[in-house]
């Protein structure tokens, strides 16, 4: 299939196209887009192009739409909660002032910190995980509970 040959299908139906792809997914355009890319890979023109067009632009929307509504439902079972401790503890004052004070530090030493309290990693893994060396990642760890005791007022360890 000729360059221009594919340009007067484009002009031809793609508007078309992206219309009938908005009932099944959220990204019409890009399925329009990639229908086409596979009709110019094709070593012999479809014997119905249009036809083709409108079946690949089908079945590529519909499988676009499953696939959104899958991640939506993976997100929301996987979001957190915005509240860092339980609720249910006394003076929720001091789980606030916690939070806010996890919040001010920098993103490197807040998420080594996350990762390893909450998340239970050890260094060898978070340093996998962030992209630095295990003795980056302790001193992050380090210096964001050094920041945290200084924030909350609390006493630090003598070493």
């Amino acid at each position: 299939m000729t360059a221009r040959q594919i340009a007067d299908f484009i002009d031809a139906h793609a508007a078309a196209l992206v219309l009938f792809a908005r009932q099944w997914c959220a990204t019409p355009e890009d399925v329009v887009q990639d229908s086409f890319c596979k009709l110019a890979s094709q070593s012999e023109l479809p014997q119905d192009p249009a036809a083709w067009l409108y079946r690949v632009v089908r079945n590529r929307a519909i499988d676009a739409g499953k696939s959104d509504r899958r991640r939506r439902r993976r997100e929301a079972a996987a979001a957190r909660s915005e509240q860092w401790f339980d609720d249910s503890i006394p003076d929720q004052g001091e789980s606030d002032r916690a939070v806010s004070a996890l919040q001010s530090l920098p993103p490197e030493q807040r998420e080594v910190i996350v990762s390893r309290l909450w998340g239970g990693l050890t260094l060898e893994e978070i340093s996998d995980v962030v992209g630095c060396s295990v003795s980056s990642a302790h001193r992050r760890f380090e210096a964001g509970v050094a920041a945290l005791r200084q924030r909350l007022g609390a006493p630090c360890p003598k070493t």
